[in-house]
């Protein structure tokens, strides 16, 4: 009985000292280390390190919005940005110009008015049928007319062909200006501009049309007057014999 007792309390002591190994290892690593007075805990460590990591992550973040903020009031700025170009007076003094020719029409200007008054004393009732004296002096009007429409032709398309170097460098500019734009608000006034050229030369071009135009219609007036005139003399010659 004695010697079992005494194996038993060798065995209890053994597996004592084997299982002591193991609890400590399995227990959290809490050790505190004592350096000159100083206490090192190895967990609060750990988790400073963590900590600080979050938060340089976090300050990281904040910065990489702040730099997209930065970028897109970049960008808006661009796209508000005024274009550097602008054809705007050149266009103007061209249709100015074209204007001006236009204005100064001769004898028969571009008015309803004149043009009633024109045909009502030179190409018409009376005039086709009046004395000689008054016949003759009216087909000399309708010739000045229908020479002085042809000049004013002439001096109308003579401005639109030398407006055409004007808009070739108008052009020429507006291109370079659109294709370099930096943001929206740059091309969309390139393409205004270009519109705005467009216009000038249709503009241009309806006046050389409107000149050419009146310059035909005055010479078959005077044509048809003449003829008209024609058959009056020859009527009244008729009646004379």
């Amino acid at each position: 009985m004695s010697i079992s007792r005494s194996r038993f309390a060798r065995w209890s002591v053994a597996a004592g000292l084997a299982i002591a190994p193991v609890l400590l290892l399995a227990s959290p690593a809490r050790a505190q280390f004592g350096f000159g007075g100083i206490v090192y805990d190895p967990t609060n460590y750990a988790q400073n390190v963590l900590t600080a990591a979050r938060s340089l992550q976090q300050i990281n973040n904040q910065i990489q919005q702040i730099q997209n903020q930065a970028q897109s009031l970049i960008n808006e700025a661009k796209n508000l940005a005024s274009l550097p170009v602008s054809t705007l007076s050149t266009l103007e003094a061209q249709v100015q110009q074209t204007r001006q020719l236009i204005g100064q029409a001769q004898r028969i200007a571009y008015s309803v008015k004149d043009i009633e008054s024109a045909f009502g004393n030179r190409y018409s009732g009376s005039a086709l049928t009046g004395s000689a004296r008054d016949m003759v002096a009216n087909a000399n009007a309708r010739w000045q007319d229908s020479v002085a429409a042809f000049e004013d032709a002439l001096k109308v398309q003579a401005g639109v062909v030398g407006n055409i170097d004007g808009a070739r460098s108008s052009l020429s500019a507006l291109v370079t200006a659109s294709q370099s734009a930096s943001g929206a608000l740059q091309a969309a006034q390139a393409g205004n501009q270009l519109l705005a050229l467009q216009s000038q030369q249709l503009a241009d071009m309806t006046a050389a049309l409107a000149a050419q135009g009146r310059a035909q219609a005055l010479e078959s007036a005077r044509n048809a007057a003449a003829e008209a005139e024609g058959r009056a003399r020859f009527a009244r010659f008729r009646g004379r014999n």
